[in-house]
């Protein structure tokens, strides 16, 4: 059964519709059962995870996206929650006709483990004290916040992601799934980010730590339900927020522009110092200090590499990768993103580089609303065949007889059963209706009945030659061979026809 030619064109995969907002959405509390195994050794009991869900799953869920977020962000990607004026923190993304599309797909953001908006952190209660954990909370890795996202993927009942995508220390948990859980990621989407912390980033951080645990009310970490070290919170807040901008965009928002009043110190304040004074005091009133501590530190701690290799550390990636950095970007510049491609297709990863040419530096992540959608939805648009390929086929070689061919059918359900050789290669294919055949003619041999002139596709094309193919020569499966003729896949029109319903 060939694929009808009146199925919609897999060029209208993305509406040119202007993109829409979710409106109001809620988050949601799961708590991992059981024990917490961190990568240190040490563990966490009732650890909570807070999450949000825009879109639908399709029914065998494989339209879902995780979004990771960045050092200071939530669960709350995009939408309102209810009576808040202020959409979440990648809503020009996120949402009908945007480049995560809500209509096709399912997005999931959670909050890391280590932070502080509704995930098990330093400020939750330890069950075992009943007491707020403080620094008593272990220390935690990127890795340890990815494998509590995979707890809370596997609890939805997802089998594997169709993307995972984030920028900054979201960027940072992309490259760790693909390495940590290779066969759960099918795309990933790595934005202004590094595959290992530098110790020019390092040393930011530390002053941004130093600001804090010298502020006299952080107090050991003990603050809960006391003063917090908002002198220093603000300060660490001030400190990193710098190194998200660039020259260039503080030149075109400030100048050298100062306050019409004078300042407590009867100096006139530039403006960007006011800013910065905002930024610093708008942050102590959503961020928890000892949060700030760990999950610097995490970013501190991150290195992919192995035995000093970044090539040996990506070896079992097996995702298509989509690696963006930002022209202007000083914190984590346009060569570290070009190092985490060389390493990919060094592996023989499908691995693209792209930049935004932006003067917002580090935080064009999450302003270039218009370029950040034309790459990420021409990224997740590249439906190619090994995207929807079946790997567990069945397969008989052409010694078999025709009644355990035909058996083996029957069992498995499958309508086409690939003839290969003993070292794999691809000898030609035998269908149901072949079978059919050879009962009515009594033929036993199934060599006699192979199809030797067979169709078939490589893993790297496009699924539109895959449907074109079918389509012509009316048939409805397709080996999918590597480049020395050894099978690797099959590729159905159900499969296709499955696809196509997913993105109409």
């Amino acid at each position: 059964m060939g694929i009808s030619a009146q199925n919609p064109s897999f060029r209208n995969f993305f509406s040119e519709k202007k993109g829409q907002n979710i409106g109001i959405v809620h988050s949601i509390n799961y708590e991992i059962p059981g024990i917490f195994r961190l990568e240190s050794g040490k563990t966490l009991s009732r650890v909570s995870i807070e999450y949000e869900m825009y879109g639908k799953m399709n029914a065998d869920k494989s339209n879902v996206i995780l979004i990771c977020h960045a050092l200071t962000g939530d669960a709350h990607a995009a939408g309102l929650h209810a009576g808040d004026k202020k959409s979440g923190w990648w809503n020009i993304v996120i949402g009908p006709n945007k480049a995560f599309d809500t209509e096709k797909y399912c997005i999931i953001c959670s909050n890391i483990i280590g932070g502080c908006k509704g995930s098990t952190g330093p400020s939750s209660i330890n069950p075992e004290t009943e007491k707020h954990y403080s620094i008593s909370f272990p220390v935690i890795t990127i890795s340890d916040m990815v494998n509590a996202q995979k707890k809370l993927i596997e609890h939805l009942g997802v089998k594997q992601l169709f993307a995972v995508a984030g920028g900054s220390m979201g960027g940072m948990q992309v490259l760790q799934w693909t390495v940590s859980y290779p066969e759960m990621v099918k795309k990933a989407i790595a934005i202004a980010t590094t595959a290992s912390s530098t110790p020019q980033q390092i040393a930011f951080e530390a002053i941004g730590r130093k600001a804090i645990t010298d502020d006299p009310n952080w107090n050991g970490g003990n603050y809960y339900g006391k003063e917090i070290p908002a002198q220093g919170l603000a300060l660490a807040r001030m400190i990193g927020h710098i190194t998200y901008l660039s020259d260039a965009s503080m030149q075109k928002k400030f100048g050298r522009d100062q306050q019409d009043e004078a300042s407590a110190e009867l100096f006139p304040n530039f403006q960007v110092e006011s800013y910065l004074n905002h930024q610093g005091d708008t942050f102590t009133k959503r961020f928890d200090a000892n949060s700030y501590l760990y999950i610097t530190k995490a970013v501190d701690f991150f290195d992919l590499s192995k035995n000093g290799s970044l090539i040996e550390g990506f070896s079992g990636v097996t995702a298509k990768y989509l690696v963006i950095s930002i022209t202007s970007d000083w914190l984590y510049p346009p060569y570290q993103g070009q190092e985490i491609v060389s390493a990919l297709n060094a592996n023989g990863v499908d691995a693209k580089y792209e930049e935004i040419r932006s003067q917002y530096g580090h935080d064009a992540f999450l302003l270039e609303e218009g370029q950040l959608n034309y790459l990420i939805r021409g990224f997740l648009s590249q439906i190619l065949v090994s995207d929807i390929m079946y790997q567990n086929f069945y397969s008989v070689s052409r010694d078999e007889t025709i009644e355990n061919a035909s058996i083996l059918m029957v069992k498995k359900k499958v309508n086409h059963l690939p003839v290969i050789s003993k070292d794999g290669k691809l000898e030609g294919i035998v269908t149901s209706w072949d079978i059919t055949k050879a009962v009515a003619c009594k033929i036993t041999g199934l060599d006699e009945i192979i199809t030797r002139n067979v169709k078939y596709v490589y893993a790297g094309e496009k699924i539109e030659t895959a449907s074109s193919i079918m389509e012509n020569y009316s048939i409805s499966a397709l080996p999918v061979i590597d480049s020395e003729n050894r099978i690797i896949g099959m590729v159905t029109s159900e499969s296709i026809s499955a696809l196509i319903g997913r993105f109409n």
